[in-house]
């Protein structure tokens, strides 16, 4: 048998909506899994991250919660630092007469690269319903998330 998550009430097999309490039950959910819904914070950086920590019933999901920040502090630390490294980049570019200027986008390749497999990483950890944190950032998303 199951129970109303809302009420706590008896449920009967097949029924879509509590007797009790009107609330639809986990059978009619179409909530999806929190492994699922925190590997897909990751996936457009920030946007989905604040996209998952403003719907409902994922903002109350601790899970997702912590991997929507995460998520969202990583981009935007990926943001700056991308800034940061372009900015530089270019003030060397113009002071070797463009050598170091491609040096510096050998560079940026390799970090991108890098970048892409620790993303993919944290996607896979998500979906494995394991709570890695990344060093700093994940402190801060925990501390965020109520953890």
């Amino acid at each position: 048998m199951a129970f109303c998550a809302k009420c706590g009430a008896q449920l009967a097999e097949g029924v879509i909506f509590c007797g009790s309490c009107g609330a639809p039950s986990a059978a009619a959910s179409s909530a999806m899994a929190s492994n699922v819904a925190a590997c897909l914070t990751y996936i457009l950086g920030f946007i989905t991250g604040i996209i998952f920590l403003a719907i409902d019933p994922y903002k109350n999901d601790k899970f997702v919660r912590f991997h929507a920040l995460q998520s969202t502090f990583f981009n935007v630390t990926i943001l700056a630092f991308w800034i940061v490294f372009r900015i530089l980049s270019t003030i060397l570019s113009m002071i070797s007469f463009g050598i170091l200027g491609i040096l510096m986008g050998l560079v940026g390749l390799l970090i991108l690269l890098v970048i892409l497999v620790y993303w993919i990483f944290l996607m896979y950890k998500a979906y494995n319903n394991e709570w890695y944190m990344i060093p700093y950032i994940g402190q801060l998303a925990a501390k965020q998330a109520g953890l």
